[in-house]
């Protein structure tokens, strides 16, 4: 039975066919968190986007698909989301444990040009393989900005049609966004506020930093005092950018960092009103009681009141 909570969630998409909400309903009613409106959920996609060795050399089980999707049962994750190879080889072993989310695009390391991702899979295999979600990379700031816009478009519609919810991965970068400005918070808030006004139903971005990059922002900050001094701060900052907190924003875990870390920018995210964590590397890349301890104290720390 669906919690009052979740059914406030999902009277937030008014718009959208009962199986896209069906769907988004029942990673919000799965593991550790279901009913809470809250979601741990494990990405990995880093062996596509920053390739093998970087990826999984620290923990050398990863290189095999099945680790990572028991990792995210045995933790009691919402949902497991990966690119298509290594959804193909485990779909079928785990249907129905755990709703999967299929990364629609991806990028490679090797190449130095404009962030741009390709589209590797389609909302058709994602319904082939049961998935619960598909999801999408944007890079606000690139040049590649437009392309991508259009294929975002076209990737919720038939997302839709499918009724499959979107989860967009939001990360400013590129030509028009210089390295030390994407984490910052006027940007991630950009970002995120990008994504919902083009239909995600669930947006991820990184933890914002205290930081303002646009000069034209930075007038309005200083104009109307808006507080960024803490992380809980600019995660209601950019929680306010998602359709004043109606659109489900959960935030990465971003580069490896140690446990007392990780547990400080959790707590963060949760005092700043943040709907919850998507942690890859720092969770796979540790030894597997380790990780899992870790994604449970995540977990813990996201439903505390």
């Amino acid at each position: 039975m669906l919690t009052e909570r979740v059914k406030e969630i999902l009277s937030w998409y008014p718009s959208d066919n009962p199986g896209t909400k069906a769907n988004l309903a029942r990673m919000l009613m799965t593991g550790t968190l279901a009913g809470t409106g809250k979601m741990v959920i494990l990405p990995v996609d880093q062996g596509f986007e920053h390739g093998p060795q970087r990826s999984f050399a620290p923990n050398p089980p990863g290189y095999d698909p099945e680790y990572h999707v028991t990792l995210a049962v045995e933790s009691g994750c919402n949902a497991y989301a990966a690119p298509l190879g290594f959804l193909e080889a485990i779909a079928g072993k785990c249907a129905g444990e755990i709703p999967l989310i299929l990364k629609l695009n991806n990028s490679d390391s090797l190449s130095k040009m404009e962030p741009a991702s390709a589209l590797t899979a389609s909302a058709k295999d994602a319904v082939r393989l049961g998935c619960a979600a598909v999801g999408f990379t944007i890079y606000p700031g690139s040049a590649s900005r437009n392309v991508v816009f259009e294929e975002l478009r076209e990737v919720v519609a038939q997302a839709k049609e499918f009724g499959l919810p979107t989860v967009v991965w939001a990360y400013p970068r590129g030509s028009g966004v210089p390295k030390e400005a994407e984490q910052a918070v006027d940007v991630v808030a950009y970002g995120a506020q990008l994504s919902a006004q083009m239909g995600a139903h669930i947006i991820k971005v990184k933890p914002p930093k205290e930081s303002v990059f646009q000069p034209e922002a930075k007038a309005v900050f200083e104009k109307y005092n808006l507080p960024i001094h803490t992380l809980a701060d600019r995660v209601r900052h950019v929680i306010h950018a998602c359709f004043a907190g109606r659109r489900v924003c959960i935030f990465s875990g971003g580069e490896a960092k140690d446990t007392p870390a990780v547990l400080d920018e959790i707590r963060g995210i949760k005092d700043g009103g943040g709907f919850g964590s998507i942690m890859g590397r720092n969770a796979f890349q540790r030894p597997k009681a380790e990780a899992i301890k870790l994604l449970k104290d995540v977990m813990a720390i996201h439903a505390s009141k």
